[in-house]
């Protein structure tokens, strides 16, 4: 019997940051890998397609982080003056 995949529909799954990153919070899966027990999935911005990063698809489970689906930021509750700075 195959094991279970772990996150079946990430790839292309569309998601927002609650706090800009590299200046976007909207974001698509492009693609995704294993390490060892870890699940990545390659983030692109919607706006800006050089703006490419991987991120612990876990991490994206962090609804303080990271909301899925594209939404605004009325939708989210935030102040379009709102500015959250991201610590890296």
């Amino acid at each position: 019997m195959a094991k279970k995949q772990k996150y079946p529909h990430l790839l292309g799954s569309k998601w927002t940051a609650t706090q800009k990153m590299w200046g976007w919070r909207h974001f698509q899966v492009v693609n995704r890998k294993h390490d060892g027990k870890w699940i990545f999935a390659e983030m692109v911005s919607s706006c800006d397609p050089s703006i490419r990063f991987w991120i612990n698809a876990q991490a994206m489970k962090d609804t303080s982080q990271w909301k899925p689906g594209w939404q605004s930021l009325e939708e989210m509750g935030l102040d379009t003056n709102d500015e959250l700075v991201l610590i890296e």
